[in-house]
C-alpha cells in the first residue's frame, strides 16, 4: 500500500513544472509503483495556452478547480471545462488548453509516465520507461 499526499510531494522530483512555464503538476503514481497507470494533479495558468498531443498516451482530466476553453484540433469543437467536467482523449486527440482562471485538474495516464515527460515542440510527451 502506498500513502501519498500532495504536501509530500511539493518540491521534490515528483513536482514538475513545464519548460513552456505554463503548468506545473505533482506526480502522484508514476510508472515505477507498476500499477499499469501514472496519476497526476496539474495546475495549468490562467491566461496561458498550451497545446498538447498525447501520440503516445491516452489521458483522462478531470476538472476540480478553476476554467478552461478546450480546442479539439481533430474537429475544431471547443467545450467549456468547468469544475466536475471530464474529458477523455482516447483517440489521441490534438488539442489546447486556454485557462480563464488558474486550472486544477486531476489526470490519469496510460501508459504510466515516469515523471521526466515534458511536451516536446509537437505538444508530445515521448514514451519513456523506467529503463531510459
Amino acid at each position: 500500500m502506498i500513502v501519498r499526499s500532495l504536501k509530500d510531494i511539493e518540491n521534490t522530483e515528483r513536482h514538475v513544472r513545464s519548460a513552456s512555464g505554463t503548468w506545473e503538476s505533482k506526480r502522484i503514481v508514476l510508472a515505477r509503483e507498476k500499477a499499469g497507470f501514472s496519476l497526476h494533479e496539474t495546475v495549468l495558468y490562467a491566461g496561458t495556452e498550451t497545446s498538447m498531443w498525447y501520440a503516445n498516451h491516452v489521458e483522462a482530466v478531470l476538472c476540480v478547480e478553476g476554467e478552461a476553453e478546450l480546442v479539439d484540433h481533430e474537429t475544431g469543437e471547443t467545450h467549456w471545462i468547468e469544475p466536475g467536467t471530464m474529458y477523455l482523449l482516447d483517440g489521441h486527440e490534438r488539442h489546447t488548453l486556454r485557462p480563464k482562471t488558474d486550472f486544477r485538474c486531476v489526470c490519469v495516464f496510460n501508459p504510466p509516465v515516469t515523471g521526466r515527460e515534458d511536451h516536446d515542440e509537437n505538444g508530445v510527451y515521448p514514451l519513456l520507461t523506467e529503463e531510459d
